[in-house]
């Protein structure tokens, strides 16, 4: 049987995943829960990883590596941040240990952008940057990582050079329980209207000042001239991409094309958005990403 050589960890703000690696980077076991910062910081975070070690059975003496929001002010400990113009092998030099543990668990830090008319942050999402783009990438790169704050990067040469941040996710949740549009998608079902969704990307990229007034439609539509749903839904979902996507590719968009980092439905919306405004864009599962990137850090950590 392969041994473990590290324990690989992912905490988000929202969600944990736990995976048990061999030296090889294979994944031996794996956790995934709710127990994200806000609910680790509550229970305390030595007693949220310690169960889910205790259920992979990870041997005493192995060591592990955090990345995410574990590593926030408001975290088990924080990491800090490099700051951009950031090369990406420096997040792996500025790993925090974490005092008091006799087993050894380190916490990545995160990016930030130290500039007064733009100021972002990113944690977690710099270990899929090293994941999927590698510390000896070469020439330009625009990365589109979608989530419930979706990023958008431009390297270079293994260099994050700029992002941006983008609340997508978490105004579609906002807007679609919290305002009078609830009502437009109230009994949605799993069905999905792709004319919709991709019509409204598209009106929303070619005039993204009007994004608050193309929300609103997803309502009057529904109320003049019928429509499911579900129908509403994808458009709410489509204007908010729409707009994200209008910045994003504000500026110069790669020979490439878009390094999409993401999974499962959001994965499958973004694809859409690009296809609806013919941009071409390479998918990497954001999982995979995450554990190449923790499993390049790990490397760099304990075998030098």
């Amino acid at each position: 049987m392969t041994e473990p050589a590290y324990v690989a960890v992912d905490w988000g703000t929202s969600s944990f995943r736990l995976w048990l690696v061999d030296r090889a980077g294979q994944v031996l076991a794996e956790r995934r829960s709710g127990e994200g910062m806000l609910a680790a910081a509550k229970v305390g975070f030595p007693a949220v990883l310690q169960a889910h070690l205790a259920a992979v059975q990870a041997p005493a003496h192995l060591p592990v590596l955090v990345c995410g929001m574990a590593g926030a002010k408001t975290g088990w400990v924080e990491a800090g941040y490099v700051d951009t113009p950031a090369r990406l092998s420096a997040v792996l030099k500025q790993a925090v240990r974490v005092p008091g543990e006799a087993r050894d668990i380190r916490i990545l830090p995160g990016i930030a952008q130290r500039d007064a008319k733009a100021p972002d942050v990113m944690r977690g999402e710099e270990t899929q940057l090293l994941g999927a783009l590698g510390l000896d990438a070469a020439g330009e790169a625009l990365v589109c990582m979608p989530g419930t704050h979706s990023k958008w990067v431009r390297a270079k040469d293994g260099t994050v050079e700029r992002f941006s941040t983008f609340m997508t996710g978490e105004l579609f949740s906002a807007v679609s329980r919290e305002t009078i549009l609830s009502l437009a998608v109230a009994g949605a079902d799993d069905a999905e209207d792709v004319a919709s969704f991709k019509a409204a990307v598209k009106a929303a990229f070619d005039a993204p000042a009007f994004a608050a007034n193309l929300l609103f439609t997803a309502r009057s539509r529904q109320l003049l001239f019928g429509g499911s749903p579900a129908a509403a839904r994808e458009t709410l979902s489509g204007t908010l991409i729409g707009a994200e996507l209008a910045a994003g590719l504000s500026g110069a968009v790669p020979q490439a094309g878009v390094q999409l980092i993401a999974s499962g439905r959001l994965a499958a919306l973004y694809r859409l958005a690009f296809e609806a405004l013919s941009v071409t864009a390479k998918t990497v599962d954001a999982d995979e990403a995450v554990r190449r990137g923790l499993s390049m850090a790990a490397a760099a950590i304990w075998t030098n």
